[in-house]
């Protein structure tokens, strides 16, 4: 290739990636059902997006690629919430649902493809794996509980690195056997020794940059990043893919142990992930060619429905064996394991590999593992949600606001809400509020709870929005701006008076209640002259003198009047109203 066409293949590689991104995002579906359809045509239509050519080690530069994916993954993992039957149900997901099957897709590639024995082992092996780049888009758009979401993004992030180093034996198993030589079982130790003290020496790197020299912001994600692949490509040149193990290492120990001062938001890091993700994925799909993929899609389809029907459940069924889990959750962990990027990665090295080796039947490894990859991806992706919905694990729809405050009018606001239909938490920082809140029955959150919810680590579960009503308009908006990643939905907070000469809130952007014209203190001065809040049907005229302030929907979500966005609804929808203060005639001074 010349340089015109090597630049105009990153740049063809680059828009494909990013536009299937985007465009998942609008059809609101996991991002590996455009991208894989995507880099399989472009590579059968073009000869310019070949990652072979474009790139001079294209294996390996996945391989690290992979490692600060898992490294990203290992950062979500909160050891706190594994334990008790959790803890169970993903440690047998792993030591047994990897050998049962690792055991059903050989004996099934075996039977179906017509491949030598040893092909079928390692097409079994690597698709034990499946991975949180597809199984944590999939969990997102069904919402199940969060015990299940726990056991599911467990599962998916250290089934990757298992299954990477079970791989890498079978690959020098396989590659041993063909120059006569023995494997060793100490090989297999060795391996999981190197990815262990290589996550080690990273730790190490992070503790240096991240706490000894407190880097923060772009230069404390860039230090992670150096560090995350420097030790995987030290892993890596030791025994293949031992990488893995110390990229998820790293980043569960970052997570976990104190003292790391991670970013509340890290926008730089997440967009490089997401950007490895879909370059990968279209890369590694545009190396599979229509004439491998056309002789095994009939088996491939069989080899889908037994794993997705038989395999899995079968797999559930043993990890869940003596646990509380009830059936509807142990259904629902039988029908979600798509396989993801690490299944593309490593049948694409190994393949190539064993290829060169002169393995026959080699060559089918690719396509076999990528129509498994789509089949899976689509059957979960399309079905998630109504099997949850069957089953009951769906977590509702109906709005869960946590108001933060301890005023007498944000107090009957949160009873309002509750009469409105929805369960309603509150949070004070002084002892006179909180008692408040304790006498008006309404459920009080830990003392601990906005401390706990500043860690960049924490997330807020069975929280879906915040309404940030305290007296202090600074504190309002520095809240709304912290804890805007840590709520699993939309973080509001009341406007500061106009003209404010605050330090923070006038300059703070995101969702502002009620617009300028109703901020904290006219709403404080206008419930001491009588105003009270209303709930009333939407099918109902609003009253004269009221006006509406959120809209319950009928099927539960709440959406509060803002400044950019004015009150619209059904009539099967309720409203929230404030009514008049009894001495509304006099002007209101109060902003």
């Amino acid at each position: 290739m010349n340089e015109e066409q090597i630049l105009l293949g990153i740049g063809l590689t680059v828009v494909l990636a990013v536009g299937s991104q985007i465009l998942a995002s609008r059809l609101r579906v996991p991002s590996l059902i455009i991208l894989l359809p995507a880099g399989f045509t472009a590579g059968a239509l073009t000869d310019v997006v070949h990652p072979d050519q474009l790139a001079p080690d294209f294996n390996s530069l996945v391989s690290l690629a992979v490692a600060v994916i898992l490294y990203d993954a290992g950062l979500g993992l909160e050891l706190p919430h594994l334990k008790g039957e959790t803890r169970s149900v993903v440690l047998r997901l792993i030591v047994l649902g990897a050998p049962i099957t690792w055991g059903a897709c050989l004996g099934l590639i075996f039977a179906l493809f017509d491949v030598p024995f040893t092909v079928a082992v390692m097409t079994g092996v690597i698709l034990v794996v499946s991975g949180p780049t597809v199984v944590g888009p999939i969990l997102e758009h069904v919402r199940p509980t969060d015990r299940l979401r726990r056991i599911l993004t467990w599962e998916g992030s250290l089934i990757d690195p298992v299954g990477g180093i079970l791989g890498a034996v079978v690959f020098h198993v396989i590659v041993r056997s063909q120059e006569n030589r023995e494997f060793r079982f100490g090989i297999f130790v060795g391996g999981m020794a190197v990815g262990l003290i290589g996550g080690a020496v990273g730790l190490a790197l992070l503790w240096l940059a991240l706490r000894r020299l407190r880097l923060g912001g772009t230069l404390g994600t860039l230090a992670q990043l150096a560090s995350v692949v420097a030790v995987s490509a030290g892993c890596d040149m030791v025994f293949d893919d031992t990488g893995l193990i110390a990229a998820i290492v790293m980043g569960i120990a970052v997570a976990n142990l104190p003292g790391f001062d991670m970013p509340a938001r890290r926008p730089f890091f997440e967009t490089v992930v997401e950007l490895t993700v879909g370059l990968l994925f279209i890369s590694i799909s545009a190396t599979v060619e229509p004439k491998t993929v056309a002789p095994v899609i009939l088996p491939s389809l069989a080899l889908i429905a037994v794993l997705v029907v038989v395999v899995r459940p079968l797999v559930a069924l043993c990890a869940a064996a003596r646990t509380d889990l009830g059936s509807g959750e142990r259904g629902f962990v039988g029908w979600m394991a798509p396989r993801g990027i690490v299944a593309a990665c490593t049948a694409s090295t190994f393949s190539t590999s064993l290829v060169d080796k002169g393995v026959h039947d080699a060559d089918k490894i690719l396509p076999i593992t990528f129509l498994v990859i789509v089949g899976t991806v689509l059957v979960y992706a399309l079905t998630a949600g109504p099997v949850a919905a069957r089953l009951g694990v769906s977590r509702s729809t109906r709005t869960r606001p946590l108001l933060v405050g301890g005023s007498s009018w944000a107090i009957d606001l949160a009873r309002a809400l509750r009469a409105a239909g929805l369960d309603v938490l509150m949070w004070a920082g002084p002892a006179t509020e909180r008692e408040r809140i304790r006498e008006s029955d309404i459920e009080l959150a830990a003392g601990e709870l906005f401390a706990a919810i500043t860690n960049p680590q924490a997330m807020l579960e069975g929280v879906t929005a915040v309404l940030l009503l305290t007296d202090d308009d600074d504190f309002n908006a520095l809240a709304s701006v912290v804890m805007q990643d840590r709520v699993e939905g939309p973080v509001y907070r009341v406007a500061p008076p106009p003209g404010s000469q605050g330090v923070v809130a006038p300059y703070t952007g995101g969702h502002v209640l009620f617009g300028s014209g109703l901020g904290g203190r006219t709403l404080t001065s206008r419930h001491e002259r009588g105003a009270r809040f209303r709930v009333q049907s939407a099918a109902e005229a609003v009253p004269p003198g009221h006006e509406t302030l959120f809209v319950v929907r009928a099927d539960g979500p709440l959406e509060p009047v803002t400044e950019g966005q004015a009150a619209s609804f059904t009539k099967a929808d309720t409203l929230v109203l404030l009514g008049p203060a009894d001495t509304d005639a006099l002007p209101d001074r109060s902003t």
